[in-house]
């Protein structure tokens, strides 16, 4: 599934080539989407080119190739059937038990929902696609689901490429929580949360990567770190 940026931009590019034979730049891109800075549009490029949307040919400045546009999209060129949410479905439920209950053996059933970014800000993530078991006693009562990790910016945090994190469903959290964060309704990314005044700082775990800034409208919080597993 794409997202709307990417749609508009895979959009964009194929008009221009029907039109005159030549892509656009990055900087008609930038500004025919919209955004900020050209590293917005290499992202949605390379996104594009690895769901096989695109083909950037060899040895030709600027060449691009649109292979395939979306099967199916609606009129305000989003994804059909998308929402602005990171998981969708059922998810792992812990319930409350009171104190005298002793411990909770349960093992419950935590729904994968696909893979989030701990470096470069990737497309929200919404469909299933498999499950891991958890003790109840570990989790916490609420609502759970897990990602799979890809990148490094939260290595210092004890979090590798590769690790599976179990997030606890919330839209709110404390300062200093490790969260998923949805950045404008279309890009999931796992950092720290930092607030500066009105603003939301998404914080890397890594001095490699920059902290990102954002106004809180920007900021949907989708769920708190609870856990993690690592297989060696």
């Amino acid at each position: 599934m794409l997202t709307r940026k990417q749609i508009e931009l895979l959009r964009f590019i194929d008009v221009r080539l029907r039109e005159s034979g030549v892509p656009p730049s990055f900087d008609e891109m930038k500004e025919a989407l919209d955004l900020k800075s050209k590293s917005g549009i290499h992202r949605l490029i390379l996104a594009l080119e690895e769901r096989g949307f695109i083909r950037r040919l060899p040895n030709r400045a600027r060449a691009l190739e649109v292979l395939r546009l979306p099967e199916a999209t609606t009129p305000n060129n989003a994804p059909r059937g998308f929402k602005p949410s990171v998981i969708e479905g059922n998810l792992g439920r812990v319930k409350q038990k009171p104190p005298e209950a002793g411990n909770n053996n349960e093992i419950v059933t935590i729904p994968l929902m696909g893979r989030i970014a701990a470096g470069t800000p990737i497309s929200a993530i919404q469909s299933r696609n498999g499950a891991i078991g958890m003790p109840a006693d570990m989790l916490g009562a609420g609502d759970h689901f897990a990602l799979e990790v890809r990148g490094d910016s939260m290595i210092e945090a004890g979090i590798n490429d590769g690790d599976t994190v179990v997030i606890k469903k919330q839209d709110t959290a404390n300062n200093g929580d490790i969260v998923v964060a949805l950045i404008d309704d279309e890009e999931a990314t796992l950092k720290r949360l930092r607030k500066r005044g009105s603003s939301i700082a998404l914080e890397a775990a890594n001095p490699a990567y920059e902290t990102r800034v954002l106004g809180p409208d920007r900021v949907r919080i989708q769920g708190r770190l609870v856990t993690l597993m690592r297989r060696y």
